[in-house]
């Protein structure tokens, strides 16, 4: 990693409940957390806009969220990003056939109509080439103008979370089997087994604290 964690101890005091939410979730602290935490103001940003893109209200479902933060993970090459979104999809579909599938998404019998709307969008997203208007109107049947913004606000977070992870080379904490990592260039595929998963306990306007 490019950078050094510090001691839990040594972070700001309000940082520090978020630390303990995570060993209680995780089993460990989630090492992108103690690198945001360099920058209290920066980290308390982050946690509160990832609290409200996860809350449980959220109009994109819990498996379209984790569908969504695992392949643009996998499109921005971040290793811890797609081991612990992995495991959130795995624990949210009931089974890691779309993980292992998500790189073929357009031709996989495993995704329906909507799935594959939101997935073309959040590779656009994450692309050089944009968003065409097409893309757009293949939304609309499921995403009015509010969710829209939703959906679209879910997907320049994980980019953002994705980038700033594998600029810095936070390595996987062993949540799900490494994923397979082909050649730059090609399209990233996932082969992963689900790591044991702790009782959900945390707040109740997120899923789960800080990734």
């Amino acid at each position: 990693m490019r950078i050094e964690v510090k001691p839990d101890h040594d972070y700001a005091w309000f940082i520090r409940p978020f630390f303990w939410l995570q060993k209680r979730n995780y089993g460990q602290v989630l090492i992108p957390g103690k690198c945001w935490g360099r920058s209290p103001r920066l980290f308390a940003a982050v946690a509160t806009l990832y609290g409200v893109i996860n809350r449980k209200r959220s109009p994109i479902t819990p498996v379209l969220r984790s569908l969504v933060t695992v392949r643009v993970s996998q499109l921005n090459w971040c290793r811890f990003c797609v081991d612990i979104n992995a495991m959130t999809l795995i624990k949210r579909a009931g089974s890691s056939e779309k993980v292992e599938a998500l790189a073929q998404w357009r031709t996989s019998p495993l995704f329906d109509e909507q799935e594959r709307a939101v997935l073309d969008y959040a590779e656009a997203m994450t692309g050089l080439d944009g968003v065409s208007d097409e893309q757009v109107a293949r939304l609309r049947p499921w995403f009015d103008d509010d969710a829209m913004v939703e959906l679209t606000g879910l997907i320049a977070f994980q980019n953002m979370s994705a980038k700033f992870n594998a600029a810095l080379d936070i390595a996987p904490q062993g949540f799900c089997q490494l994923p397979v990592q082909p050649e730059r260039g090609t399209a990233p595929t996932t082969r992963v087994a689900a790591a044991p998963i702790k009782s959900d306990t945390s707040p109740p306007q997120q899923d789960k604290p800080l990734p």
